[in-house]
């Protein structure tokens, strides 16, 4: 046990480390392009902060525990709610969601899809594959390739002004805090990358020893610690005032989580994935897109009336978390 939680420790620091310069860069990065922090967020840092769960859950299918790596995905889902609802609760209460772009009800629109349609794979599904993958999963990579277009077009898939002599001359003057940027970003994705598959192993030893199952510490332990790179991204761009890149990281974080599924079928040896997956996972992925909607709702309900150290928006949202987990909890262990 004691082995497994030094490893928890070990990356998690790592993790921290290169969330907090993801957060930096990717604004950085959202300045310089001009693509906007809600398409930096969504696409761009959703996928560098969602590289644990793409190699954890690799790794945890080639373990043969694909009900880790199924519960990781839903409980990372669950996970960022639950984030969204805490950076909801900072100080002042609810300005992450008064200050927040319309613009994500395409990103949150995607996740509550992919993630319904994951649940549904769980419980209805072939076992039929294609080139090594099922085609559950692979709708699950088309919808996400599609929808992420959609995205783009809704935010960023108008022309912009044109440019002018001075507007070029600062251009070219930041082009190397640009690319300084990008290798910036580069280099803490690929320290997410590198410690992301310790979760893998650490977590199967704490199932076994803890004796609570695969599929309660894949949603509940793995899930939180592999969604660590989106809490620390998110917190970091809240507190440099980028709150769009950080709700855009989350929702865009719970779409491309869906789309793991693909590799792990490829990964999976004895068929499609979905086939060895307990039941229970579609509950978990059905409170997911409950978790994403309120969090949709939080943003658009903008009423003044706000009590002053709470917010509705997140205080329902934890609720929701804790029965999920509660459910969950009570039907992995028999109660």
């Amino acid at each position: 046990m004691i082995p497994a939680l030094l490893g928890f420790l070990a990356s998690g620091a790592v993790i921290v480390a290169a969330g907090t310069a993801l957060a930096k860069s990717g604004d950085a990065i959202a300045e310089h392009t001009r693509l906007g922090r809600v398409w930096i967020g969504s696409v761009l840092l959703a996928g560098a902060t969602s590289l644990p769960e793409l190699t954890t859950d690799v790794a945890a299918v080639r373990l043969g525990v694909p009900d880790l790596a199924a519960g990781d995905l839903f409980g990372s889902s669950l996970a960022n709610m639950l984030l969204l609802a805490l950076l909801g609760l900072l100080p002042p209460a609810g300005r992450i969601f008064r200050e927040a772009s319309f613009d994500h009800a395409m990103a949150a629109s995607l996740a509550i899809i992919l993630n319904g349609l994951g649940a549904l794979f769980v419980l209805a599904h072939t076992e039929r594959t294609l080139l090594g993958a099922g085609p559950e999963s692979a709708l699950l990579l088309i919808v996400f390739v599609f929808g992420t277009r959609a995205v783009y077009l809704h935010t960023v898939g108008k022309p912009g002004p044109p440019a002018t002599e001075a507007s070029s001359h600062r251009e070219q003057g930041a082009k190397t805090s640009l690319r300084r940027a990008l290798a910036v970003f580069a280099l803490a994705a690929a320290g997410i990358f590198i410690a992301a598959p310790y979760f893998a192993a650490s977590a199967k030893q704490i199932a076994e020893l803890s004796g609570l199952g695969m599929t309660f510490v894949g949603t509940l332990l793995v899930g939180l610690s592999t969604s660590l790179p989106e809490f620390v991204t998110s917190f970091a761009a809240v507190r440099l005032g980028a709150i769009d890149l950080a709700v855009g990281n989350l929702f865009g974080s719970n779409a491309f989580n869906m789309s793991i599924f693909f590799a792990m079928d490829l990964a999976h040896p004895g068929g499609p994935v979905f086939g060895a997956l307990e039941p229970v996972h579609a509950v978990t992925g059905l409170f997911a897109v409950v978790l994403t909607t309120l969090g949709l709702a939080a943003i658009f309900f903008r009423s003044k009336r706000r009590f002053p150290l709470l917010e509705p928006g997140s205080i329902l949202m934890l609720l929701v978390y804790f029965t999920a987990i509660g459910l969950l909890y009570a039907y992995t262990s028999g109660i």
